[in-house]
Order: structure tokens, then C-alpha cells, then sequence
């Protein structure tokens, strides 16, 4: 690429504006006894206010359903109608959260007040607050100028674009809320297809740092921290350059959110040059900050007001499903022979646990939390809740809130194949170290 001058002025923004998004989304610091990322702070901050979470759950439920109702979601195809209907199901259990009312055993701890307080409140949240500051990492060149170094890796492993690794990254320092929201962003601006969009969703979109905090500290696991979060993080791209490759991502359609066909990158040199080239330009392209950070925001809370209803609806009903009835230990069985192959203690048990991490990816640790329960099931469990992705109290109604055109089915297969290679890779490994 020929070399380009840029104006002193442009370049300086350029760098503040990259460097206050990376600032805000993945530098850790320490405020008081919390030790995490800026916008977590802020969003930790925002939710100590008085009654903040139950003003504020309850107006994204009802908003959330107005909106839905607004835009006819009952429309469209059986899967359409029966997320609608959880939707309306979510004002049943708004009704409970708010007065008390109905069984002793949806108000316990691990129930209802978790998936309103914890999950509800937290996501719609730091959607639009994390879309405010999502300007500076995707929309004035940071993701081209960094995606011209990562292309080299991105695109023969995972078949994306190297900006991509920003959604990676994203998800494991912030959330998978927030990474979802840059894919959504990225694809509705033409710059992934469907194919590079839904594997970026369901193949980087995984919990945080944070989460796998809860998880390691439910079983017990901190005293190994550092070979969680590094097997973890390793196990899930490993698991996503796999799934690239089967069905149903390999069949995905290579078009761009507007129809058009993908225009194949043009081959750069990876050298600083290529890259502040890639960068500047996209800056240039860029509208003004304020422009931006208005689109983003907006953006942002429609993505909260479709999700709302849906974290509540959805997740409440997993969690009764999995708690009431057999259908988790039937589920159970599509992973029992991998667990018994690989001789995991407890072999049946744990198949059941993750199978319950298709309904909250925080529920299959609790079941092996035992004190006799091996280092090997409990650390199997911990690494495949977080790689497999995919829940339906969170995730799933995350993305089933983006463009991105992923049909149910594709997230049950999906899901599976997750899991049974997340057992395997993990299950080799564990007895080699343990």
C-alpha cells in the first residue's frame, strides 16, 4: 500500500480515542475491594444507587415487552411465537419478583432473585452503558488497524476477519454482552458476513473473567486459577476453530447485512505502516464523535429492551425445567459415553451437570461441588460451563437480540458439539496434568 501523511491532529485523535477504548474495555483496575474494568466499575457504580436494580429491571421488562409487542413479534415462525409467549411469561415472574407472591422455592437463592439481580440488571445494564464507550474501539480504526496484524491468524483459523480478535478479547475481559453488541455493530456496518458474524457469536461470545471467578470459587478451584483461566480460554478457540469447519457454520452464507456479496480482503503487509494506513482511513470514514457515540447508545438500549424480557422469561423457565423435571438427566446421556471413555470420575453425574449449561452456564457447578468430588470433575465442569458458549438464560437471547440470522436449531447443534469437544480436549488434558 502506497504511504499516506496523515495530519498530526487526525493521528493524535486517532491514538487517544484507541487508547482510551482499550483503557475502558480491557486495563483492570483496582477501586476499593473491586479489581476489574473501567465500565465495570461504572456499571457497578450505577447499580449501588438506591433501588436502582428493581426500578430499573422492572421498566426494561415492561419497555422490553411494549417494544416487542410494538414490533409484532408474535409473528413470523413457531420459534418467534414461543419466545413471544416467554416474553409475556416474563411478567409473571416480574409479578412474583416484585411482591413475593408464589412458591417458596422460586424465591431461593439460586433461583428468581439470581436471574433478575444477576443476570436481568447486570446485561441490560452494560448494553447501553458499554455501547457509550464502544465508539472508540469500533468506529474510528482501531479494529482495522489492529485486525491488518491479526489477519494472518484470524482468517485460516477461525475463518474471520483479523478485527475479530477484538470480539475475542472483549468477551474474555468484558462480557459476552458486550462483544455481541461490536459483532452486531461490525455486521450491520457490512464489515463481517453472516458466516463470520454467527461464528463470531457462537464461537467468542463466552462468559468473563468475572464469571469464571463465581465458577472457580463454587468448586472450589482458586488455589488453580491461572491453569483454569489459561485451559479455558485455549480449550474454547480451540473448540471454536473446530466447529468452523462442521455444520451448521460451515454452511452459513458468506453476504454482507445488506444483501451484498463478500468482497474478498485484499492480501496486506503486516507491517505498522499497513496498519496505521487501515486505521487512518477508517477514521477518515468515521462520523463525528458525538454522531457515534449517539448511534451506538440507541443501538445499544434496543438491544437491552430486546433482550429483557427474554432473560427473565427464558432463564426463569430453564432453571424450573432443570430443577423439576427429568429432561436434563435424559440431555445427560448424549455425554455419558464421552465422560465414561475418558474414565472422569463421576462420569454420570457430571454428563448431567453440563447438560443443565444449555439453561445457565452457572448451574452445572453446584452439582459437583462436593467436598469428595475429584479435581478432575470439578475442573472438567468449570472449563466446559464457560467454553460451550451457549445458554438460554443469557447468551442465546442476547443474540437471538442482534441481526445476526442464527435459526434455534443451529444453537442446539452448536451447543452439543461444544460440549462433547470441550469434554474430550478438556478430559485429555486434565488427566495428563491431574
Amino acid at each position: 500500500m502506497e504511504n499516506k501523511k496523515w495530519k498530526t491532529k487526525d493521528v493524535c485523535l486517532f491514538v487517544l480515542y484507541s487508547l482510551f477504548g482499550i483503557f475502558m474495555f480491557f486495563v483492570p483496575i483496582q477501586i476499593g475491594k473491586n479489581n476489574t474494568i473501567p465500565i465495570d466499575h461504572i456499571v457497578n457504580a450505577i447499580k449501588g444507587i438506591p433501588n436502582y436494580g428493581i426500578i430499573f429491571g422492572t421498566f426494561m421488562v415492561l419497555a422490553g415487552l411494549a417494544y416487542a409487542i410494538k414490533n409484532k413479534e408474535w409473528q413470523g415462525d413457531l420459534v418467534r411465537k414461543v419466545f413471544f409467549a416467554l416474553k409475556l411469561v416474563a411478567l409473571v415472574f416480574l409479578v412474583m419478583q416484585l411482591t413475593g407472591w408464589g412458591p417458596a422455592a422460586i424465591h431461593a437463592k439460586g433461583m428468581l432473585p439470581m436471574i433478575f439481580n444477576a443476570i436481568l440488571v447486570s446485561v441490560t445494564t452494560i448494553v447501553p452503558i458499554g455501547s457509550i464507550f464502544l465508539a472508540f474501539l469500533v468506529s474510528f480504526g482501531l479494529m482495522e488497524f489492529i485486525g491488518v496484524f491479526m489477519e494472518p491468524v484470524m482468517r485460516p483459523v477461525f475463518k474471520t476477519p483479523g478485527r475479530s480478535a477484538v470480539d475475542a478479547v472483549a468477551s474474555f475481559v468484558g462480557s459476552y454482552s458486550l462483544a455481541l453488541l461490536i459483532t452486531n455493530r461490525v455486521y450491520r456496518e457490512d464489515a463481517y458476513t453472516q458466516k463470520e458474524a454467527t461464528i463470531i457469536a457462537t464461537g467468542f461470545s463466552t462468559v468473563s473473567a468475572t464469571f469464571m471467578i463465581i465458577v472457580a470459587k463454587t468448586l472450589n478451584l482458586m488455589d488453580h486459577w491461572l491453569f483454569y483461566f489459561w485451559a479455558t480460554l485455549i480449550i474454547t478457540f480451540i473448540v471454536t476453530a473446530i466447529t468452523v469447519r462442521i455444520y451448521p457454520l460451515n454452511k452459513k452464507k458468506d453476504i454482507y447485512f445488506s444483501g451484498k456479496p463478500m468482497i474478498q480482503e485484499p492480501k496486506k503487509k503486516v507491517t505498522f505502516q499497513a496498519a496505521m494506513d487501515a486505521g487512518m482511513e477508517a477514521f477518515h470514514k468515521a462520523p463525528s464523535l458525538a454522531e457515534v457515540i449517539k448511534s451506538n447508545f440507541i443501538d445499544g438500549f434496543k438491544m437491552a429492551l430486546n433482550i429483557a424480557p427474554s432473560l427473565l422469561g427464558v432463564g426463569m423457565t430453564g432453571l424450573l425445567i432443570a430443577t423439576y423435571t427429568p429432561v436434563f438427566d435424559i440431555i445427560g446421556y448424549i455425554f455419558y459415553p464421552f465422560t465414561a471413555l475418558l474414565q472422569i470420575p463421576e462420569a454420570q453425574v457430571t454428563a448431567k451437570a453440563l447438560s443443565l449449561s444449555i439453561a445457565e452456564m452457572l448451574l452445572p457447578a453446584p452439582l459437583v461441588a462436593g467436598e469428595g468430588v475429584a479435581i478432575v470433575t470439578r475442573m472438567l465442569v468449570a472449563i466446559v460451563s464457560v467454553s460451550e458458549i451457549l445458554f438460554f438464560s443469557a447468551s442465546i437471547p442476547c443474540m437471538m437480540g442482534t441481526d445476526i440470522p442464527i435459526k434455534f436449531t443451529d444453537y442446539l447443534v452448536i451447543w452439543v458439539e461444544r460440549v462433547i469437544l470441550s469434554i474430550i480436549l478438556a478430559g485429555a488434558l486434565l488427566l495428563i496434568v491431574f
